[in-house]
């Protein structure tokens, strides 16, 4: 593939801009990519990382010299894990062995358990029983309310339960 900008050399740099929210790529020999400011951010990488999440990722950096883009988003390990963001749900299958490492020693576990985990299966686990008193006011409020929408059949069942449960 032909630089897109002087056509005559062999592009080597992908780049991707967002500006006004229109989207762009361009693909560019190293030269044109230089004189536009665009320089090899993986020469320094370790360098480049003063960011909080980054300094997580700065020990499973893979020694490479092409990185390997995700198919669908463009993103590559290196950016990952300088930003801290993935780019897509098919990232975490396609560096997988990159990122489960750091995502276990940031967040303990690399499968999501939700905000309140702990406490929503303690609840789920012990159901919340009736006393037969509160039983039987429930019943009382549910034929109160079946007797004012004239709904007798339900009316009968509910005074049928609750003379079930009284003797």
């Amino acid at each position: 593939m032909k630089c897109q900008k002087c056509g005559a050399n062999n592009a080597n740099t992908h780049v991707k801009t967002i500006i006004n929210g229109e989207f762009k790529e361009y693909d560019l020999c190293s030269e044109c990519a230089r004189k536009m400011g665009y320089t090899n951010v993986f020469a320094d990488m370790e360098n480049e990382f003063s960011g909080f999440l980054g300094s997580f990722f700065t020990n499973v950096l893979p020694a490479r010299t092409q990185a390997t883009r995700c198919e669908f988003c463009g993103s590559t390990y290196p950016e990952i894990a300088k930003t801290g963001q993935v780019g897509c749900a098919h990232c975490y299958e396609l560096f997988a062995d990159q990122l489960y490492p750091s995502i276990r020693r940031i967040h303990g576990n690399t499968a999501h358990c939700g905000k309140n985990s702990g406490k929503a299966s303690k609840e789920a686990e012990k159901p919340e029983e009736l006393t037969k008193e509160e039983t039987v006011n429930q019943l009382r409020q549910q034929l109160d309310s079946a007797v004012k929408e004239q709904n007798f059949e339900l009316a009968a069942e509910l005074r049928d339960k609750i003379k079930e449960m009284e003797g």
